[in-house]
């Protein structure tokens, strides 16, 4: 598979504070990567670092194909648009001119791009009216704008849908579809917002306190969180045997937890079971979303370091 960006175990350090902890993770080429986790959790120092703006204390990253170290990285960079925070916006000037301002800065010959631009991000009609009197939603369209100027290859967003009314985030999400199908953009994505991200994304890596906890295709998120019944039994060996007989699919959760998916007769299950002398305690219908799997995660991770100092 080729990838656009992939580190290896970058370290950042501010003083006694760790923001970075060995972080490894890989953006497939036409991918929408959801970076997920929460306010203070490494996201935006990994991204001012891959945007060049600060140094790793240790690691490595490779930008289309390229280290960070070499000469080549400044070509790489310039195959990349990014909003770090919040848009570096003129707010006296008006849309297209903040545009012409980025083109001037990135020595473009031509302003013939802008007006698509302009269309591109829904911001035709905003003429002379200067950026101060916009909308989040509107500066935050402008931003990407801007970023897209030189027509990058990969496009890095920093919580994008950050403040906005709900009216805002659909026409963000919208514009982020738009570049990723229709012009073959490349985009990475930190949120916190998980509802959000997951109408977005095609691939996810999952961060807190600066350490990579899982990367996975959104895909494989779905299998994870699909509907399924939750059974507590007496007795998980005698349910997976009466399982495995019924061809059903499931998930062991805990000494006598489970997951069973798919249609379940109830009556069936119950006398498969009797037969077995398991007793079927209780059972419950559950969809696990994105927000509950992301703190799963944290809640595993938080477990195995417990476990590793008291051992």
């Amino acid at each position: 598979m080729e990838y656009v960006l992939k580190t290896d175990g970058l370290k950042k350090q501010y003083g006694h504070f760790t923001a970075l902890n060995g972080v490894s993770l890989h953006v497939p080429r036409g991918a929408v990567y959801g970076f997920v986790g929460r306010n203070g959790a490494g996201k935006t120092t990994l991204i001012r670092l891959i945007c060049g703006l600060q140094r790793p204390d240790s690691g490595n990253y490779t930008l289309f194909g390229k280290p960070f170290s070499s000469r080549e990285i400044r070509d790489s960079r310039k195959r990349m648009g990014a909003v770090v925070e919040t848009p570096a916006l003129y707010p006296d000037m008006t849309a297209e001119d903040n545009l012409k301002l980025q083109y001037r800065i990135l020595g473009l010959p031509s302003f013939d791009d802008i007006p698509r631009l302009l269309a591109l991000a829904g911001l035709s009609d905003t003429g002379r009216k200067k950026v101060r009197n916009f909308s989040l939603g509107m500066k935050q369209r402008l931003g990407i704008a801007v970023a897209l100027a030189g027509s990058p290859d990969f496009l890095v967003l920093d919580e994008p849908a950050n403040g906005l009314d709900p009216q805002g985030i659909v026409e963000v999400r919208e514009l982020i579809l738009r570049l990723n199908r229709e012009r073959h953009i490349t985009v990475l994505i930190s949120s916190h917002i998980l509802d959000e991200l997951s109408r977005l994304a095609t691939h996810y890596g999952f961060i807190d306190h600066g350490a990579i906890l899982k990367e996975m295709t959104a895909k494989e998120l779905e299998e994870a969180c699909r509907k399924c019944i939750r059974v507590t039994v007496s007795d998980t060996r005698a349910l997976c045997t009466a399982l495995d007989e019924a061809g059903l699919d499931y998930r062991i959760v805990s000494d006598n937890e489970a997951d069973i998916f798919g249609q379940v007769n109830i009556t069936e299950l119950v006398q498969l079971l009797e037969r077995r002398h398991c007793t079927l305690e209780s059972l419950k219908e559950r969809e696990e979303t994105l927000e509950n799997y992301y703190m799963n995660l944290i809640g595993s991770r938080r477990d195995a370091a417990e476990r590793e100092m008291i051992q």
